[in-house]
This record gives C-alpha cells, sequence and structure tokens, in this order.
C-alpha cells in the first residue's frame, strides 16, 4: 500500500505587520523526501505520529515536502506558490498512490488565498483525482471552510489545548485512511459553525474541558469516527473565522449532523463562559507576590509568538524589573541585539542595553537598564514538552541576564516558552525560583502545570491578547461574540 505523506504548516495573524515569507519557512522546517522521516521518527508531533502507526501495519510511506514556519502575518503570494508547487510537483511525482496523508493547519493565510488549506487540498485532488482518498489533521484552532470538508475524504483535529495530541491525531489519520482505501469505512462529515470567537481557551479547564468530553461521548457512538470541538484562530480577519464543530460518521450523513448540532448546541449554551478578564502584568505580580510558596508561573498571554506575535514585548518584564521582584525569572525574550553584545563582552561583565521593544510600541517600550551577563549558550536544546517532545530546537546564541533579583534570557529566535528546557540550558531550575514568568498563551501547562503552585495569567496590549474587542475587524463576519452582544 503506497500512501504519500507530507503538508504545508503555518498559523497566520493578519493584525501583524510581518509578512511571511520562504525565509520563514526555510529557518524553521523545510524538508524534502526522506528528510521527512528522517527528522519525525520518534518525535511526538502529527509525522511522527503518521510515520509510526504507518510502520506499525507495513505501508509505504512515500514522503514529499513539509514546511512549516513560525506563526507571523499574511505569506506573501510567492511564497505561497512555491510552496504549493513544492507539495504537489512532489505528490505527481510519487506515481501511483492508494492515498494521501497530509498535514495541515487550518489558520493559514496568504495574499489573495483567505483558505490556503481548502486551496492545497483542492489543487492535491487535481492531481491525484476523485477516486483517491485524502485525509488531513488540523490544528485545533483552524477555521473550518466548505472547502476543506469538499476536497478531503476526512480531517481529523487536535482536542487538547496544549496541543499534546498531535501524535495521536497523525495515527488516528492515517489509520482511517488505511480503513477508508481497504473499503471498511466511508466517512460522511458534517461541520457547525457558531457566531463565536475565542482568544485563547486551554482544554484543561472548563467550558472547553467539558465540550471536549460531550465530544467524546458521541465517539462511544458505533458509526461515529471522530467529533472535534475547533476553536478557530481569531486572530485572522476572514469571514470564515468561527468556532466550529465537525463530527465524521461511517456513512451516515444524519448521525454527523445530530452530532454536531447538539455539541454546538453545548457550547453556544456556555458561550458567556469562555471570556474571562485577566490581571495586568503589575496585578498579576501582586497576586503572585501575595502566594506563600512558588514557584508562580505568570504567562505572558498578550505577546505570544505561537500566535504570531513579535515575542519581544516588555510589558511584564518591564513590571518584574520595576518592583524588582525577589527570586524572579524571565525566559524568555527576543533581542538579537542585546544576545550579541553580551556575547561580545563574555560572562562576568556588566553591559549597558536597551532590551526589547524594537518591533513595535504596541507590545512595549524598550527597557534601558544595565545587566550582568551571567551565562551565554548556543541556543540549542530538545523539547521534553508532552507537546513535540523529542523536537529540536535552536533559538540561536542566547544569554542569561541578573537584571537586579530578575534573571532573563534574552534569544536571538523569538518562540513561546513550552518546557524547562530553555532554563536549564541557562542554569536556572525553575522549581526554586518564587516567580517563572513566559511568553505563551497555554501551550507551556503541559509542563508547568505539574510543578507551579499557582499559574497566573497577565494580558496587557498586544497582538494576542485575551481581549478581541482591541483589535481592528475589518472583515469577519458580523453579528459575533465578542464583538457584538448575541
Amino acid at each position: 500500500m503506497r500512501i504519500a505523506i507530507g503538508g504545508i504548516s503555518h498559523e497566520t495573524n493578519t493584525f501583524s505587520f510581518v509578512k511571511t515569507t520562504l525565509d520563514h519557512f526555510r529557518q524553521s522546517e523545510w524538508e524534502f523526501g526522506e528528510e521527512i522521516i528522517k527528522n519525525h521518527t520518534g518525535v511526538r508531533d502529527f509525522l511522527g505520529g503518521i510515520i509510526s502507526e504507518a510502520k506499525k501495519h507495513s505501508i509505504e510511506l512515500l514522503p514529499t515536502f513539509w514546511a512549516k514556519a513560525d506563526p507571523s502575518g499574511i505569506i506573501t503570494r510567492d511564497a505561497y506558490n512555491q510552496l504549493v508547487e513544492n507539495l504537489v510537483v512532489r505528490i505527481k511525482q510519487a506515481g501511483p498512490l492508494d492515498g494521501v496523508c497530509l498535514v495541515l493547519h487550518g489558520g493559514g493565510i496568504a495574499e489573495g488565498v483567505d483558505d490556503i488549506e481548502g486551496d492545497i487540498l483542492s489543487n492535491v485532488r487535481q492531481v491525484v483525482g476523485p477516486k483517491i482518498p485524502i485525509v488531513a489533521t488540523l490544528d485545533l484552532h483552524a477555521n473550518l471552510t466548505k472547502t476543506m470538508i469538499e476536497e478531503a475524504d476526512a480531517l481529523f483535529g487536535v482536542n487538547f489545548y496544549p496541543h499534546i495530541d498531535c501524535y495521536e491525531r497523525g495515527k488516528e489519520a492515517i489509520s482511517n485512511l488505511l480503513r477508508i482505501i481497504k473499503g471498511d469505512i466511508h466517512p460522511v462529515m458534517h461541520m457547525e459553525k457558531l457566531p463565536m470567537m475565542l482568544s485563547s481557551s486551554t482544554t484543561d479547564l472548563s467550558p472547553a474541558k467539558d465540550i471536549n468530553e460531550i465530544c467524546w461521548k458521541w465517539e462511544k457512538e458505533k458509526k461515529v469516527i471522530d467529533c472535534t470541538f475547533f476553536h478557530g484562530f481569531s486572530q485572522t480577519d476572514i469571514p470564515d473565522m468561527r468556532v466550529s464543530v465537525l463530527t465524521i460518521t461511517d456513512n451516515d450523513k444524519e448521525l454527523a449532523e445530530k452530532a454536531a448540532k447538539n455539541v454546538a448546541e453545548e457550547v453556544w449554551k456556555r458561550r458567556y463562559e469562555f471570556y474571562v478578564r485577566h490581571p495586568s502584568p503589575m496585578e498579576a505580580l501582586k497576586l503572585a507576590l501575595e502566594e506563600p510558596e512558588g514557584p508562580i508561573v505568570i504567562n505572558e498571554t498578550s505577546d505570544n509568538p505561537g500566535a504570531g506575535t513579535p515575542g519581544d514585548g516588555t510589558h511584564l518584564l518591564k513590571a518584574m524589573i520595576e518592583i524588582n521582584a525577589p527570586l524572579s525569572c524571565f525566559g524568555f525574550i527576543c533581542d538579537p541585539e542585546v544576545v550579541e553584545k553580551a556575547h561580545t563582552v563574555g560572562v562576568g561583565r556588566f553591559i549597558d542595553i536597551r532590551l526589547g521593544g524594537k518591533t513595535d510600541s504596541y507590545h512595549g517600550d524598550p527597557i534601558e537598564t544595565t545587566a550582568y551577563v551571567k551565562s551565554l549558550t548556543d541556543g540549542r536544546f530538545i523539547q521534553s514538552s508532552q507537546m513535540n517532545k523529542g523536537k529540536k530546537v535552536n533559538l540561536g546564541k542566547s544569554a542569561r541576564l541578573c537584571i537586579g533579583n530578575v534573571d532573563v534570557i534574552v534569544c536571538t529566535k523569538k518562540g513561546q516558552t513550552l518546557d524547562e528546557q530553555v532554563f536549564l540550558l541557562h542554569g536556572i531550575d525553575v522549581t526554586q525560583y518564587k516567580i517563572v514568568a513566559l511568553k505563551s498563551e497555554n501551550h507551556f501547562r503541559a509542563s508547568f502545570a505539574p510543578i507551579a503552585k499557582k499559574i497566573i495569567t497577565a494580558d496587557s496590549p498586544g497582538l494576542s491578547s485575551y481581549d478581541l474587542c482591541h483589535f481592528n475587524y475589518k472583515r469577519v463576519m458580523r453579528p459575533v461574540l465578542p464583538l457584538d452582544h448575541l
């Protein structure tokens, strides 16, 4: 059995002024042929799950092209055209196929293409024809579209946020593709969309946790293959941006519709529970200092590079330095200029710096201060989080600076903090600190929830702020929560 695998993944923040080019993909994940197998075998991501399950069933995989860029602004049209060509040409060159298994996101946008996933699926469908089954994995933050549903035989979305089940969803996708090829199942999909936008809702807590439970209850039905609650990606200003529910059944259209509608109704009943206010950075610090023991983890949700923000925002770090928070650390902020200066002078020296705030003032102005260079690294480590465990990370040259009581990790490249490895790399044991601050919305919870005495989310102006009313939406369909009262 011959199955082609590959994909293109990008979570696009249309409010970002930084357009996404081919270089962004090349600097992140850019793989051809056997490189895909080599780089993802044993890694807990979508492709790792696909590869593992294929080996179990002795499936011949034809790896084609895989590209992923960190979340950022709209993909340039030239870059997008090249990405699609790389994938489609290699699928065509793979020869006779029994099926195609793709890894997509669902929140990707290119210049002139609001729905790159639907467009990618359409292009692949034109190559393989109507009889070859195509399945794909999607991120929990996918904005589902009619085109995606029409062009794919089945779509399997992540259930958890943090996305700790990408590996399992990869296994699920290819195992069901195998069942489709054998004629054991005949998938039918039904999508329900709601007039809601969600900023960021972890499935570790209610109400999202409870909605997942309802989906899983439906999956116990004999003919229900999958039922997924998609949160959508609220930083994409497009008409299709919505919360949605997708159900897949074995040739039972009525059941698929019934299940999807039931879950959607439950989401709607609890709609106001998804919208909460979070404290400002200074308020969050005061709450943390009131706690008897640490570590207290404060996540700066508004500058989450995992949602396409610059990663050099200073709102939370500035507040920490202002109060000289005792036993505190911040990991990490992106500032290649400061890193270079630290590496030039070396460990044990003091440097005058303007830290962060270089992309824009919206996420905070530069912090002018004097810092002590405590340690220097190459920024390389291997993830230990359940999410993408085993993946190699390269943040470029990095430095640990001491600014008063605050230990600050500064890196050349931006990124959100998923686990404690970036701290350990710089000699910081987070369990010995009262306050541990980081940039992330929810993915950090997979590693930090077990060790934190408490987690406090701090919100401030930024491209991934919880308060969606701060964004200047122009194209999203109205009325919609929380912009309108419904």
